[in-house]
């Protein structure tokens, strides 16, 4: 199987590369794919060195598979031409999210909606992804009403020049400018540009997302997402509202049995959820699970994930065996 790593040389593409590498994915071709300035570098893969090379010709090797994370303008560009040729595209960008010709999937939540004539396949937000993993089992039980989350987003989650920045101020240069103020010993409430309606496009994407994964835009969801000095893994507190009352034993028994979810929650231990938990790790943390005694049938939970891996690249790869197992490609 030939698979193409668009953006192969950014901080979501290399780690789609280590994931491919880790999980023995099924290639007798790799095709880096990264901008023209980066044309010849080699990348590193499974012992090999291979040569980056241009979209153009890329597209050209036809592959089977192309993992996009090279942004939503090329997205837009170019994800069309190589779906074209016969080529799965599982885009991480926000370009075909909320395209409603196009699947947006968690492969454990909404696997079962791709077919074979889904050539473009949006990889959803890193932030929806960890928390639709914990809101379908509970979903399926007892009927969610409405959401209220708020994010602790690591500065990896801005790529390459959110790392820069922080790096920066620690080791007291200061000459990064990239978040409109010090993100290191602070907090910034402020992520991608603000709407007029007063979120942030980041936030709107949680709440739109959120629905179209879970198939039902009845499930209300608010959200504030925040920036915080962390270099791995994306935090949220995460507020839920059902229809029916539930068993707090229950809710944890089912989250513990659902695919790619571990449960910690012993707080008697000291056992909850923290990045450095989910720092190089696949699987959504959650914990601090309890009732929310202010409101009827109401839980308050914590979730964790390596936003670079579950929330981005490992979802992608996620998908792209979905296909194979399936029989789709």
């Amino acid at each position: 199987m030939k698979v193409a790593v668009v953006g192969a040389t950014g901080l979501v593409g290399s780690t789609m590369l280590q994931i491919l590498a880790e999980r023995n994915f099924p290639i007798s071709t790799l095709i880096p794919i990264a901008s023209d300035k980066s044309k010849g570098k080699l990348i590193s893969f499974k012992g090999k060195e291979y040569p980056v090379v241009t979209l153009a010709e890329g597209l050209a090797l036809q592959p089977d598979i192309a993992l996009f994370s090279a942004g939503g303008s090329t997205s837009l560009a170019w994800a069309e031409k190589f779906a074209a040729v016969n080529c799965f595209v599982i885009d991480n960008s926000s370009a075909w999210r909320m395209d409603p010709d196009k699947k947006l999937v968690v492969p454990e939540v909404n696997g079962h909606v791709l077919t074979k004539e889904d050539k473009i396949i949006a990889n959803p937000n890193c932030s929806t992804i960890q928390m639709v993993m914990v809101l379908q089992p509970l979903h399926q039980l007892y009927h969610i009403k409405r959401v209220v989350v708020s994010t602790y987003q690591s500065v990896t989650g801005s790529g390459q020049k959110g790392v820069d920045h922080l790096e920066a101020e620690r080791a007291g240069t200061h000459d990064k400018t990239f978040y409109p103020h010090q993100i290191d010993l602070n907090v910034i409430p402020h992520i991608d540009v603000f709407m007029d309606n007063g979120y942030t496009k980041e936030e709107i994407k949680m709440i739109l997302e959120t629905q179209k994964i879970m198939g039902d835009d009845q499930i209300q969801v608010t959200a504030t997402a925040v920036r915080v000095p962390v270099m791995g893994g994306h935090s949220e507190s995460v507020n839920i509202t059902f229809e029916k009352d539930f068993e707090l034993d229950r809710v944890k028994t089912t989250l513990e049995q659902a695919p790619g979810i571990t449960l910690l929650d012993d707080v008697q231990q000291n056992s909850y959820p923290m990045p450095i938990h989910a720092c190089g790790k696949d699987e959504v943390f959650v914990g601090r699970i309890r009732r929310d005694h202010s409101f009827p049938n109401t839980l308050n939970c914590w979730i964790v994930a390596d936003n670079l891996r579950k929330g981005a690249a490992t979802n992608a790869v996620q998908i792209a065996e979905y296909l194979i197992v399936n029989h789709l490609v």
